[in-house]
């Protein structure tokens, strides 16, 4: 009779740690998995700013190849049979990133 009190008022010393071990195991996975949504899914702040840079990045890339065809024309009127041939090659280059899809 004893040993079964002493065993029922040590029962919660003993499990208390198991108690938290448990709960913490129970847990780990649903952590996990929202952790891994959180990881693999992009927000539409995220969505809106990497749009905004990509728009930016092909703003850059039009205007160079304006430039540059601009340059080209500019020596082609000169009379330059290669800079005409250049500047009609940058008017595609220009017209096909346009055409990209962003």
């Amino acid at each position: 009779m004893r040993a079964t009190i002493l065993i029922t008022l040590a029962m919660p010393i003993v499990l208390g740690g198991c108690v938290s071990t448990v709960k913490s195991v129970v847990t780990a996975p649903v952590k996990a998995v929202g952790q891994v949504a959180d990881w693999s899914t992009t927000s539409q702040d995220e969505a809106d700013r990497n749009r905004g840079r990509e728009l930016r990045k092909r703003e850059e890339r039009v205007g160079k190849l304006q430039r540059q065809r601009d340059k080209a024309a500019e020596k082609c009127r000169s009379g330059d049979q290669d800079q005409c041939r250049r500047a009609e090659v940058l008017d595609h280059e220009i017209e096909a990133v346009m055409a990209e899809p962003y």
